[in-house]
Order: C-alpha cells, then sequence, then structure tokens
C-alpha cells in the first residue's frame, strides 16, 4: 500500500481508535486537587510533541485516579489542549503512563499494531497541521478543539514498515533533546541551591558570624563576605549590601522588531517557553503571523510571561536571537549594569517570587491572572556587591556553560528534525532502512 490522504477521524475508524474528551462538572471536584499523586494532564502540560510536567502541575492522589480509569492516559496516546494554544499537541512516553486526562484535555488512541502513534505524533508537529489547527479552531476570543474538529484533521498514511522507520529517526532526536533538557534541569536545581544559600538565607555570612568556616567555600570567597548583619527596610541583610525594588535595578523593554531583516523568523508566543527553556525553534515567514508577534529580544534578555506567573513561562536568552520575534505579552526584563544579568533571572524565577508575582496577578480585575512591570516594580531586592555576584558566576559558571551546551545543542537537533520531517513525509528522502 503506498501513500494515503486520509484524516484522524478515518484513521481512528480504521485502527479501532478512540478520542476522549477529560472530565467535566463534579466528576472531578475541586477538593480532590493535591500537591502530590498522579499529574493531571491538561492544556498547560502540553508542549510541542511532549508533555510537560512541572512542580505546579496539578496532581490528584491514585484512589481518585483509579475511580475513574477511563480518564487514565496510556504510552502512545496523543494529547491536545481544548482552549489557548490549539496548534499544540504532545504524545505520552512511556514513563507517562497513567497520568490523568485533564478537563481541558482530549486525546486520541490509535492502535499501536495497524498504524505508528509516533508518525501520527510527528506529522501533527509540521507547520502546516499547526496552521491547520489554529484556521480551523473554533471561537473567537479563545479558540478552541473539540472531537469534531479533531477527526478532519487531516494526515497522511504510509505503509507501516515505513511509519516505523520515519518515527524511530525522529524519535532518535527527540530523546537526546528530552536528555538535554533532564541533564539541564538537574544543573540548574543545583545552581538554584547555592543561590539559595548565598542570597536567601545567607548561610556563608551566618557561618562567619557564628565563628564557623562558611561549607564549601575557598579562601578567597570566604573574604568576600561580611561578618555581620544589619538592620535595613528590608529586614536583616548582610552588611554592605543593598536594599532596593526591582525597579531601581532593570527595566522593561519594547522594542519593535524589523521583520525587513530576515523573510523568516522564530516567533514565541508565551506558550512556546516553559522553566527557562525555549520549546521550539521552528522558523516561519512574516505572513499569517497573529499580531502580537513584534517584539525583539537581544541576549541577556528575561522574557516572562504576564498572564498567570505561576505556570512558569519564562526564559533566559542567552544565544544570538536576531531572528527571533516574541509576543507583545511578554514583559522583557532586562538588567542594569548594578547586577549580573544571571543573578537576576534566578532572582525573578525563584518560587518565592513567582508565589508573590501571582498574588498581585490574581489581585487584578480582569479575564486572566496577570502582572505587568509596573505592578511587580517595587518587589524587594537584596542586591550584593559586584564582586559577591561574580564569585557567584564563577561558582555556577561551569554548570551555565554545559546548560547553555545542552541548549544549543538541543536547538540544532530541533531544527534538523523539523528539517527532516516534511521531506521523510513527501518521500523527498526515501533511503531509510525499513
Amino acid at each position: 500500500m503506498g501513500d494515503e490522504k486520509s484524516t484522524i477521524g478515518a484513521l481512528l475508524d480504521a485502527t479501532d481508535g478512540s478520542i476522549k474528551t477529560g472530565p467535566f462538572g463534579t466528576k472531578l471536584k475541586a477538593s480532590e486537587y493535591t500537591r502530590t499523586g498522579v499529574p493531571v494532564i491538561s492544556v498547560g502540560e502540553v508542549g510541542f510533541g511532549r508533555l510537560r510536567v512541572h512542580h505546579d502541575t496539578p496532581r490528584v492522589d491514585e484512589s481518585v485516579s483509579s475511580r475513574m480509569p477511563e480518564f487514565l492516559l496510556k504510552a502512545g496516546d496523543i494529547v491536545f489542549g481544548r482552549k489557548g494554544s490549539v496548534e499544540r499537541s504532545a504524545q505520552v512516553q512511556p514513563d507517562e503512563d497513567g497520568y490523568f486526562l485533564g478537563s481541558d484535555g482530549i486525546r486520541i488512541r490509535l492502535n499501536s499494531e495497524k498504524c505508528d502513534p509516533r508518525f501520527v505524533s510527528y506529522q501533527l508537529q509540521t507547520i502546516a497541521h499547526r496552521r491547520w489547527m489554529i484556521q480551523h479552531a473554533a471561537g473567537t476570543t479563545m479558540p478552541s478543539l473539540n472531537e469534531s474538529i479533531i477527526r478532519r484533521i487531516p494526515i497522511v498514511v504510509k505503509p507501516l514498515a515505513e511509519q516505523k522507520a520515519i518515527a524511530a529517526v525522529l524519535g532518535a532526536l527527540d530523546d537526546k533533546i528530552e536528555l538535554n533538557r533532564r541533564m539541564n534541569a538537574t544543573l540548574e536545581a543545583m545552581a538554584r541551591a547555592l543561590f539559595q544559600s548565598w542570597f536567601v538565607d545567607f548561610d556563608p555570612v551566618r557561618a562567619k558570624l557564628d565563628g564557623r568556616k562558611p561549607a564549601g567555600l575557598d579562601t578567597a570567597s570566604v573574604a568576600l563576605f561580611p561578618e555581620h548583619l544589619e538592620d535595613s527596610k528590608l529586614g536583616h541583610i548582610p552588611k554592605g549590601w543593598r536594599a532596593c525594588k526591582l525597579g531601581d535595578i532593570a527595566k522593561n523593554v519594547s522594542i519593535t522588531f524589523d521583520f525587513k531583516r530576515s523573510p523568516e523568523v522564530v516567533f514565541i508566543n508565551t506558550g512556546d517557553v516553559l522553566e527557562g527553556d525555549f520549546l521550539h525553534a521552528r522558523r516561519s515567514p512574516h505572513a499569517g503571523l497573529p499580531g502580537q508577534a513584534k517584539k525583539s529580544i537581544r541576549p541577556d534578555d528575561i522574557l516572562f510571561s504576564e498572564i498567570r506567573p505561576a505556570n512558569k513561562r519564562y526564559a533566559y536568552v542567552d544565544f544570538d536571537s536576531s531572528d527571533y520575534v516574541v509576543s507583545t505579552k511578554f514583559m522583557i526584563i532586562r538588567g542594569s549594569k548594578e547586577i549580573h544579568p544571571r543573578l537576576l533571572y534566578r532572582m525573578l524565577t525563584a518560587r518565592e517570587t513567582l508565589d508573590e508575582f501571582q498574588v498581585q496577578a490574581e489581585s487584578r480585575s480582569g479575564t486572566f491572572p496577570q502582572i505587568t512591570f509596573d505592578s511587580v516594580s517595587y518587589l524587594p531586592i537584596v542586591l550584593p556587591p559586584m564582586e559577591i555576584q561574580d564569585a557567584f558566576q564563577q561558582a555556577v559558571g561551569e554548570m551555565d556553560a554545559q546548560i547553555k551546551v545542552n541548549k544549543e545543542q538541543s536547538r540544532t537537533l530541533a531544527t534538523l528534525r523539523d528539517t527532516l520531517l516534511p521531506k521523510l513525509l513527501s518521500g523527498e528522502f526515501s533511503s531509510i532502512a525499513v
């Protein structure tokens, strides 16, 4: 059998597959959500091809999820978000088997003996499919999906052996990208632990105050820290450090992108970043970009979504971003010469800061919990002298360098994957061993 043009609906019928929308109404009560247990997959967890479960993903106890087994996800399922970023879909990985489908999710389940779900999932990541989803989504103020729309999604069906071969090639690239992401999460956690010790708990200062040698510091670094705390408007802080506000050391910049510079750009919307990661590097022509695609960025800028800060839609720009254009829904925060940009990034993305931003967002009247730079510019900052900032950056320098290498490699791999995908689908590359 050669290539055939089909639809998701026809493929579901041909493979004895199924489609399911997450539970509505009183099936899952608000009181049943917890901070531990089974992750609940909704629109916020659906990335480009992969689920993005994070610390604040809602969860339920296994006793709750097992009560509704029809909503348990299985490896190979493809999940869509019902509202908002309708162009995204993600495939459930083996270690995500048993996650719970949230009320804002829709999943399709194909018979893997009759087709390769990974092959279908990769088709959904092409620019053509993403545009189709946006064009056909229902609603004017909030684009949304339903079973009828998903069943109409066009799909190319190839012989099963060829499907598996294409999925294996692309899957190897994605596996390496995912490994890099997990390595970076570990490295960032190590750097944040040191940040917490130095700049939140003031451990080196307290150790010297108690007559102890600060743990893990060389003699030169120990000498940089004072031996006393002093009163300030922010409470007790290390002597010689400055109590100030975010607005004193950073600003929100808004520079319009010059579309004459490049025929194609990488557009980054608020859903395209998560906990420091850019979730894609796909290039697209100017035509068809949404109206909010306006802002330019540069290295060392901090992107921070104005909507729902607790969702952790933020990222640090540590690469050549001259062809990137970002949504007007981002704050683009740029620090002054008084603070190292990476230190500012870790201050702004600390859990305590995110919690405070979320409180401010929820206190605002409007459609969504939202912040502006003006509303958070008061954020109290304890600013250490530059020599201590430099010592910290030296201490975490190797971690940051490896994080950057991993991200650059992942961007290269993602570009290769996105270049290969349409060529493999069209048959332009037909030398894959099957």
